[in-house]
C-alpha cells in the first residue's frame, strides 16, 4: 500500500499550513493550498526531492489559494479543487488580498473542480473529496482512506472549527459538515488542518469544544 508522506510549510502572515504531501514510493508529490511564499514552498519541494504532479486547493480564500496562479505557472502543473460554490473566492482573489496587504494574489480557475464522491490520486495515492460546506461554500476534505489521513483545510482544527464569519460562511452548515461527514470517518484518523497543529477526529469528537452537543 503506497504511503503517505507529508511536510508543512508555514506561508503567509496568517501562519497557513500549506503541505508538501507525496506518495513515498513514487516520489510523486502535491502542493495544498499555496497562499503565498511561494520561494520558501519550492525550497521545501527541492529539499524533499520530490515531483510536484498538481497543486490542490481545500478552499478559495486568499491565504489558501493567494500563490496557486503563478505556482501553477512555475511548475506547469494543473489545479484540482476546490469545489465550484468557491468560484467568487477565486475571482476575487486580487481584491482580497490588496485588502489584507498581499500583493501578487491572481485569479485562478482549477483545472478540475470537485465535487462529493471525486477522487485524486498524488502518484499511488488516492484521496476521497468530502464538500465540507460552511467555512467557505465550496471548502473541501481530503480524505486517504487507507492511510487514516485526512487535509481538512479550515474546516476543523485542533480544538476549534473554522470562522464562519466572511462572505459565505454558515455556522450551522459547517457543524452539520463536520458531524455528518468528518468525524464519521473516525477517530483514529489523523488531520493536517489549514492552521496549527495537527491532530486526531478523535480527540476533537471527545474534546473540541465546538462539537459538543
Amino acid at each position: 500500500m503506497p504511503t503517505p508522506r507529508a511536510g508543512i510549510i508555514p506561508v503567509t502572515p496568517f501562519q497557513q499550513n500549506c503541505t508538501l504531501i507525496w506518495d513515498d514510493a513514487t516520489k510523486v508529490a502535491a502542493v495544498v493550498d499555496p497562499g503565498g511564499d511561494l520561494d520558501r514552498i519550492e525550497a521545501a519541494i527541492a529539499q524533499q526531492g520530490v515531483t510536484v504532479e498538481k497543486i490542490l486547493l481545500t478552499h478559495g480564500h486568499i491565504d489558501h489559494a493567494g500563490g496557486a496562479a503563478e505556482l501553477k505557472e512555475r511548475l506547469g502543473v494543473p489545479v484540482e479543487g476546490p469545489h465550484r460554490a468557491d468560484q467568487f473566492l477565486l475571482d476575487s482573489l486580487p481584491e482580497t488580498g490588496a485588502n489584507y496587504g498581499l500583493d501578487g494574489a491572481r485569479p485562478i480557475t482549477p483545472d478540475r473542480w470537485l465535487d462529493e464522491g471525486d477522487a485524486v490520486t498524488v502518484g499511488g495515492l488516492t484521496f476521497d473529496i468530502l464538500h465540507a460546506p460552511g467555512h467557505s461554500p465550496g471548502s473541501v476534505v481530503f480524505v486517504s482512506r487507507d492511510a487514516r489521513f485526512a487535509l481538512v483545510g479550515d474546516v476543523v482544527f485542533k480544538g476549534s472549527v473554522g470562522r464562519t464569519d466572511l462572505p459565505g460562511g454558515n455556522h450551522e452548515q459547517l457543524i452539520d459538515a463536520i458531524k455528518r461527514k468528518v468525524l464519521p470517518l473516525g477517530d483514529d484518523v489523523a488531520f493536517i488542518p489549514g492552521h496549527g497543529p495537527t491532530g486526531t477526529l478523535g480527540e476533537e469528537r471527545v474534546s473540541n469544544p465546538f462539537l459538543q452537543d
